[in-house]
């Protein structure tokens, strides 16, 4: 049964001045883990990597319900890639997440639906 669905939309260009004009940025987003994987990206890919983890995390707010705030912060939530690179959500659950990331030149774009177990 589904529990919730989720979909974000964020236009990458935002997401690359916010990243150019605040050092900290990424920090804010992505987690140890995930901060990992983005110091390994070329340059070019930077911002496309950050805002679609963004989108995932902000459609996951969004299908669990709460939004990001008090009882959900970008921290909480972890974002990984398999073996094939498929995207998969590490915490806070990973059973019964289904997630879905895409990009265009302009755009990052996620949904999730999320599964009672």
């Amino acid at each position: 049964m589904i529990q919730g669905i989720g979909i974000d939309i964020i236009e990458i260009d935002r997401i690359h001045q916010l990243r150019t004009r605040q050092q900290r940025f990424p920090e804010k987003i992505l987690t140890e883990n995930e901060l990992k994987l983005y110091l390994e990206l070329k340059e070019s890919r930077k911002s496309e990597y950050l805002a679609g983890r963004f989108a995932a995390k902000e459609a996951f707010s969004k299908a669990m319900g709460t939004g990001i705030g008090k009882e959900l912060s970008l921290q909480d939530m972890e974002i990984m890639v398999d073996n094939n690179g498929k995207p998969y959500f590490r915490k806070p659950h990973e059973e019964g997440v289904h997630l879905s990331i895409t990009h265009s030149k302009q755009f990052a774009a996620a949904q999730v639906v999320i599964e009672t177990v």
